[in-house]
């Protein structure tokens, strides 16, 4: 039987339906063991699931040290990544224990969501969109004048409802030129009439992430709507070749294919439009409880799509110094293609 040891949160919450910021995860020869601090004790023993509570003393390190040498564990199964090179120097030294490095086995096992995790993620994309239209409302009545930090501010205040969502990551407010940076941090650049304003936020029901990105123009009718109506022609041409491309993109996904024709399905078009440069991110990642997980559909990806794997699909034109044009769904793959969430 396997043995193996966690201590991504995300990693862990799947395993055992609770998780916190100073925990380990482990099973040996079958049991499983939540080791924390008395911070979080009373609410591990209330909330975890299929596992033993273990209450730590010291460091957490150091006691998962004496845990597994008290269990005489002489092979373990370990993520790499979860772990800072001194915090695993730590753990392993002068044990007995035959380490083995597995990169990303949590998420690799998480790759293909149940239909219970499906219901979660349509929930959480639904409560995504209905705070795209609030915010959109909020643009019309109030949003000329204001600048990237202002909408910023009042679009975390919108999409975490008074407290009642978690956000799947900080939102990208961006006006025309900071548009053309996938990651834009928001400016004291202000809003105008006939400017374009682009939005990537997300929301987290039960733990899973939402992620939608939108490109609209600001006018009296302001929305993020797919039917846009750009006061640039230039703004216009490049909005309709993304989203030519996304619907591309999503007709590609079948079962059995494999993520880089995917990606080339959005990629080639925008290139046979004069684009290929200002597009240089990958089409799309997994959404889960992580925001960027497991299968990503890049043009190096040789993943075979499979029923049940939850990805973005996100192409985008960025020219550096006018603007950037990015849209966003995620999609659940089904036996005769994708369904958007």
């Amino acid at each position: 039987m396997r043995n193996f040891i966690l201590r991504d949160e995300n990693a862990i919450y799947a395993q055992c339906g609770y998780s916190c910021d100073n925990a380990i995860f482990l099973s040996i020869n079958g049991r499983k063991f939540f080791l924390t601090d008395a911070r979080y004790a009373i609410e591990a023993r209330e909330l975890a699931k299929g596992c033993d509570v273990v209450e730590i003393e010291r460091s957490l390190i150091k006691d998962t040290r004496l845990f597994l040498r008290k269990n005489e564990v002489k092979k373990m199964d370990f993520n790499p990544l979860d772990f800072s090179y001194g915090a695993f120097n730590e753990l392993s030294k002068n044990l007995r224990i035959n380490f083995t490095p597995k990169p990303n086995f949590s998420q690799i096992s998480r790759m293909i969501k149940s239909e219970d995790e499906i219901k979660i993620l349509k929930q959480a994309a639904t409560l995504g969109a209905n705070c795209f239209d609030e915010f959109a409302q909020f643009v019309r009545q109030n949003g000329e004048g204001m600048s990237e930090e202002e909408l910023f501010f009042n679009a975390e205040l919108i999409f975490k409802q008074r407290g009642e969502l978690e956000l799947s990551f900080n939102p990208i407010v961006a006006i025309n030129e900071n548009a053309a940076k996938a990651h834009a941090l928001p400016s004291k650049k202000k809003l105008r009439y006939g400017d374009l304003l682009l939005l990537d936020a997300g929301v987290k029901f039960k733990r899973y992430c939402s992620d939608r990105t939108r490109t609209a123009c600001f006018d009296e009718n302001f929305n993020f709507s797919k039917e846009q109506n750009f006061k640039s022609s230039k703004h216009q041409e490049i909005y309709e070749i993304v989203k030519e491309a996304q619907i591309l993109a999503i007709k590609a996904v079948q079962i059995g294919k494999k993520a880089c024709e995917i990606d080339a399905a959005a990629r080639e078009f925008i290139a046979k439009q004069g684009f290929g440069k200002q597009f240089f991110h990958s089409t799309g990642h997994g959404v889960g409880l992580d925001i960027h997980e497991l299968p990503f559909i890049s043009a190096r990806s040789n993943e075979i799509i499979k029923e049940g794997m939850v990805f973005s699909v996100e192409p985008g034109i960025y020219i550096e110094g006018e603007f950037g044009v990015r849209i966003e769904d995620v999609v659940v793959v089904r036996q005769d293609g994708a369904e958007i969430l």
